[in-house]
């Protein structure tokens, strides 16, 4: 398969059978990172785990230390008092009934779905709509929650959700090429933590297997496990 200059320039210097440490890995991945926009960088991990069976399940959240660089729209169910709080701490869409039939009619104009409790039976019809795109709110991850102050600050400020995929794998952005090598390394090492932590109790043996980054048009580097988990 034929590759463009930038590919192969960009591959150049990368052992792709090699471990690095963190540290090397991003340094390497923020040097090859020269599209002409800010490029995100990404997190691969590969684990031990059959998300068909449900308890072994891998979802959660984690706040970025340096935030992940992105600017999310943030949707809002809530009614009253907890709307006004959401459109003070600077939820883009609010609302209740009126939101729910702009949603059921196909206009999503938000990244990131937050509810009331109060307001789940209804959002809870949303299922096809939003389950699908991995908007659904959950109070496993804190989207379903009373605190929509913190939850509105938190999904604009930095916070990223995980979800494992069918083949085992868990991604996500992570900073961008902008972002010095110490912040990348630190929001890396803050989101494989979580991540750790979020083992189910179904999964047996290694729980993760491979861990690779990448910048958006860059190749990916394999890092060393044990220099992400340590602390």
């Amino acid at each position: 398969m034929a590759h463009g200059k930038r590919t192969v320039a960009a591959r150049e210097g990368v052992d792709r059978e090699k471990l690095y440490t963190i540290d090397e890995a991003v340094k390497l991945v923020k040097d090859r990172a020269k599209a002409k926009f800010d490029e995100t960088i990404e997190i691969a991990m590969n684990l031990g785990v059959d998300p068909r069976h449900a308890d072994q399940q891998v979802r959660g959240v984690c706040t970025l230390p340096n935030g992940s660089g992105r600017t999310v729209r943030v949707g809002v169910f809530a009614k009253g008092a907890k709307a006004e709080e959401a459109k003070a701490a600077g939820a883009d869409v609010v609302g209740a009934e009126d939101l729910f039939e702009k949603v059921n009619a196909g206009t999503i104009d938000f990244e990131r779905c937050i509810a009331t409790p109060d307001m789940m039976p209804l959002v809870g019809r949303l299922g096809k709509v939003l389950g699908p795109r991995g908007m659904m709110p959950n109070p496993k991850v804190g989207t379903v929650t009373m605190d929509i102050t913190n939850a509105v600050k938190g999904a604009k400020g930095g916070s990223v959700e995980f979800r494992v995929e069918k083949a085992g794998i868990v991604q996500a952005g992570v900073g961008k090429a902008s972002f010095s090598e110490q912040q990348l390394v630190q929001n890396i090492k803050a989101f494989a933590d979580a991540v750790n932590k979020s083992k189910p109790t179904g999964a047996k043996g290694t729980f993760i297997n491979r861990v690779a980054v990448s910048s958006t048009m860059g190749p990916g580097v394999k890092v060393d496990l044990q220099s992400v988990l340590a602390q």
